[in-house]
């Protein structure tokens, strides 16, 4: 069965909660389909401070984010409900809203679109802006800075609030896979919410499985992209995360 055909045999209307248009969601993945995207999606990055990590980053502590109201827009109890839904759909990730003036370990900026390069060099300075600016030409944005062994020490992200809410739920569910270590894109993938040419703007089953896979304690940060292959296989079994085989 081909790899589209497979795909479309489990499809699914978008969400409730979606955004008006937003695309059908794709629900039944084989093994192949499962590693294929969290080895291209787990490695590599847009833009990484800190450290350079020798494989997997990923929080190895419970996860503290808050959301910091700005623009015009008011989306902070959409963002809060966002990462709700993380909170609640993904095992082990072991995230809560930071109370009053607790320390984070993500943080969420709402800003509108006219102040979101002002607001990067604020944060990054100018020529890592000017050099993320030119490479990706984005909407939102993400910096996740980690140890050498792979483990995230924090994450700051950028959501634009007064585009629509098409692209304000894409790029909050997209750069919180980000901020989690889902740090890489993937232009080839129909399947998840990290392809740039979709826009998607909800959590779905394939980013999820990944997320699940990403923190389960069998996958480590620092884990290299040989051990991961190696360990993925027994592990998205034992989870029943894949479809079964045909004929089963």
């Amino acid at each position: 069965m081909s790899t589209a055909a497979l795909a479309a045999s489990g499809k699914q209307p978008a969400p409730p909660g979606s955004f008006d248009g937003a695309p059908p969601q794709y629900t039944r993945f084989t093994t192949a389909e499962l590693m294929r995207g969290f080895l291209a999606l787990s490695f590599g990055t847009d833009l990484h401070t800190g450290a350079a990590p020798r494989g997997i980053r990923r929080f190895d502590r419970p996860i503290r984010a808050a959301v910091i109201a700005g623009g015009s827009v008011d989306r902070t109890a959409a963002m809060q409900r966002v990462l709700d839904e993380y909170a609640h759909k993904v095992p082990n990730l072991r995230l809560s809203i930071a109370a009053g003036t607790a320390e984070t370990d993500i943080e969420v900026r709402l800003i509108d679109e006219k102040d979101f390069t002002s607001a990067l060099r604020a944060a990054f300075g100018a020529k890592i802006t000017k050099i993320f600016v030119a490479r990706t030409n984005p909407q939102c944005m993400t910096s996740v800075t980690s140890n050498a062994d792979g483990a995230i020490v924090r994450a700051v992200t950028f959501i634009i609030v007064d585009k629509g809410d098409d692209v304000f739920l894409d790029c909050a569910y997209h750069e919180l896979l980000h901020a989690f270590g889902l740090s890489n894109h993937d232009q080839r993938n129909p399947w998840t919410s990290l392809n740039q040419k979709r826009t998607v703007g909800y959590l779905p089953d394939y980013d999820r499985a990944l997320l699940t896979l990403l923190y389960d304690p069998a996958v480590q940060p620092g884990m290299t992209a040989n051990q991961a292959r190696a360990r993925l296989p027994r592990l998205i079994q034992d989870l029943g995360l894949a479809a079964p085989a045909k004929g089963k």
